[in-house]
């Protein structure tokens, strides 16, 4: 059973910075791209940025480009996302995701073409 339990929400004022850990288990962690996304109050779950099972190829959505940063630890089964220079528009509540496949050679910007989602975390942002 594949499990992705996201910690590290919270609430922070705008300019301050959170780090978010997503621990995967129940799959080889390593032979899957990881995504994180976010979803606000009204709106549809939006791509944040992603990494391939080696590490070595990450992307962002413009509007944290960078502000944010995500890697992984394979040897950990972890996935972060660091956030730096938060503003009110990042709140939402933030989700890790594995790939449907493993191994892929482009990362996905689609929430259709990942497979495994954790339960989220909420990040809030006071102006």
């Amino acid at each position: 059973q594949v499990q992705l339990v996201e910690s590290g929400g919270g609430l922070v004022q705008a300019g301050g910075s959170l780090r978010l850990s997503c621990a995967a288990s129940g799959l080889t962690f390593s032979r899957f791209a990881m995504g994180w996304f976010r979803q606000a109050p009204g709106k549809e779950r939006e791509f944040v940025a992603g990494i391939l099972w080696t590490g070595g190829s990450t992307y962002y959505a413009d509007s944290v480009k960078g502000r944010f940063t995500i890697s992984r630890e394979n040897a950990k089964n972890t996935v972060y996302l660091q956030m730096n220079g938060l503003k009110p528009e990042d709140t939402a509540v933030y989700y890790c995701a594995a790939d449907k496949s493993e191994f892929v050679r482009r990362l996905s910007l689609r929430v259709d073409e990942y497979r495994y989602w954790g339960q989220g975390t909420q990040v809030t942002v006071s102006s």
